[in-house]
C-alpha cells in the first residue's frame, strides 16, 4: 500500500513536470497584439513566428524522438527543461523580431522532448496496474498545460504589471521548481547507452497501415490546424472585430479550446476507437462551423462554442487516431509509424497557419478565415465519409 501511494505522488509529480513544460510553450498567445504594437509586424509574421514552433517539434521528434529509450527519461527531461528556460529568457530579453523567433524555437524543441519522454516517464512512475489512470495523468498534464499557458499569461497581462516580462519570469520561477521535483524522481530505464548510439527514427507507413493511417491523418491534421488558428490569430480576431481588448479573456477562450481537448481524450475510453474518430471528425466540423458563424456574424459566444466543441472533437479525434494506427501498425514499426503521424499533426499547426497569415493582407482576417475553414471542413469531412463506409476495426 505504502509503495502504491509513493508510486502515485511520484507520477502527479511527474505530471506536474509535464504540465508546467507546456505551458510555456503557450505562454505567448494572448500577447502576441502586444509584441506587434511594441515592434510595428504584420499578422503573417505572428503566423510564421508562431509556426517556428512546429518546425522545432517536428525537427525533434525525427532526430531525437527515441533518445530518452538510450540516455534515460530524467536526462531529456532536464534537458527539455533548460530549453523552455532559454526559451522564457529570449522573450524577456525582446528587443526584436528574432528573439521572438529564438524563443518559439526553443520552445518547440522543448516541447519536441517533452511529448514522447514525459509521456513514457508519466505511466511509469505509475505502481504497477496503474497504466491506464496514468495515461489519463500523463494527457491531462499535457493538454491542461497547453491550456493553463494562455490563461496565465492573459490573467497577468491583463491584472498585473509588466504584461510582457512578468508571465516569463513566473514561467521561469516554475520551471526551476520543476527541475527541483525532476531530481527528486527515479529513474525508470534501467539500462542506458551513450546518446551516440541515438539514431534518427525514419517516418514511415508500412502497406497495411495505410487504410488507417489516412483518415486518422487527416483528422490529425484539421485538429491541430484548428487549434493553430486558436493560438495564433483568434487574440488578433477578437480585438480587431470583436472589439475585446481584454487579455485574459484571450486567453481564456483559448485555454477552453485544450481543456476541451482533453475531455475529448478521455471521452474514447467509453466511446470506444472505432466510434471516436468519425465522431471527433463530426466535431471538428460543427467546431469550424461554429468558428465561420463567429466569423461572419462577429459573436463572441460562437468562437467560444468552436473553441469547446471544437476542442472536444480534436481530443476524441486525435486519441483516436493514436490508437488505431497503434494497434493497425506491427510491433517493429510501431514508433516509425506513430512519430509519421506526429509529423504530419504539427504539420497542421504550421502550414495552414501561415496559410492564413499570408491570406489576411488581400482579403483581411475574416475572409482569410473563411478560406482555411472551408478548406479544413473539406479535408475533415473526406476523412469522416471514409471513416463511415470503412470504419475503423478495433480490438480496444
Amino acid at each position: 500500500m505504502d509503495g502504491d501511494r509513493r508510486g502515485w505522488r511520484q507520477c502527479l509529480l511527474g505530471g506536474w513536470v509535464f504540465l508546467v513544460c507546456m505551458a510555456g510553450t503557450t505562454l505567448p498567445t494572448p500577447l502576441y497584439s502586444l509584441y506587434q504594437e511594441k515592434f510595428g509586424f504584420s499578422e503573417l509574421t505572428v503566423t510564421v513566428v508562431y509556426a517556428v514552433y512546429a518546425f522545432g517539434v517536428i525537427g525533434v521528434l525525427l532526430l531525437a524522438g527515441n533518445a530518452s529509450d538510450a540516455v534515460g527519461r530524467r536526462p531529456v527531461l532536464l534537458a527539455g527543461l533548460g530549453l523552455a528556460a532559454a526559451s522564457a529568457v529570449c522573450f524577456l530579453c525582446a528587443a526584436g523580431l528574432g528573439w521572438l523567433y529564438a524563443g518559439r524555437l526553443l520552445s518547440g524543441l522543448s516541447a519536441g522532448l517533452f511529448t514522447g519522454a514525459a509521456t513514457v516517464y508519466v505511466i511509469e512512475l505509475a505502481p504497477p496496474g496503474g497504466a491506464a489512470r496514468a495515461t489519463f495523468v500523463a494527457t491531462a498534464a499535457n493538454m491542461g498545460g497547453l491550456g493553463c499557458g494562455p490563461l496565465l499569461a492573459g490573467l497577468l497581462a491583463q491584472y498585473a504589471p509588466w504584461p510582457l516580462y512578468l508571465p516569463f519570469i513566473v514561467h521561469l520561477a516554475l520551471v526551476v521548481g520543476a527541475a527541483a521535483v525532476l531530481l527528486l524522481l527515479p529513474e525508470t530505464v534501467a539500462e542506458r547507452r551513450p546518446l551516440s548510439t541515438v539514431r534518427p527514427q525514419r517516418p514511415g507507413v508500412p502497406a497495411q497501415v495505410r487504410p488507417v493511417f489516412g483518415p486518422a491523418a487527416i483528422a490529425s491534421f484539421v485538429g491541430f490546424a484548428l487549434f493553430g488558428v486558436f493560438t495564433s490569430v483568434s487574440p488578433a480576431f477578437l480585438a480587431e472585430s470583436l472589439d475585446v481588448h481584454d487579455h485574459a479573456v484571450s486567453g481564456s477562450v483559448v485555454a477552453l479550446a485544450f481543456f476541451a481537448s482533453t475531455a475529448g481524450q478521455l471521452a474514447v475510453g467509453r466511446v470506444g476507437v472505432a466510434r471516436s474518430l468519425p465522431l471527433g471528425c463530426a466535431g471538428l466540423f460543427v467546431g469550424l462551423a461554429f468558428l465561420a458563424g463567429a466569423l461572419w456574424w462577429d459573436l463572441l459566444a460562437l468562437v467560444v462554442l468552436s473553441a469547446l466543441v471544437g476542442g472536444f472533437g480534436q481530443g476524441m479525434a486525435f486519441r483516436g487516431a493514436l490508437s488505431a494506427v497503434a494497434e493497425a501498425s506491427p510491433a517493429d514499426r510501431r514508433a516509425a509509424v506513430i512519430s509519421t503521424l506526429f509529423v504530419v499533426a504539427y504539420a497542421g499547426i504550421s502550414v495552414p497557419v501561415i496559410g492564413v497569415g499570408v491570406l489576411v493582407g488581400p482579403i483581411g482576417l475574416e475572409g482569410a478565415g473563411l478560406v482555411f475553414i472551408a478548406v479544413m471542413a473539406g479535408l475533415v469531412s473526406i476523412a469522416a465519409v471514409y471513416l463511415l463506409r470503412r470504419p475503423v476495426r478495433s480490438r480496444t
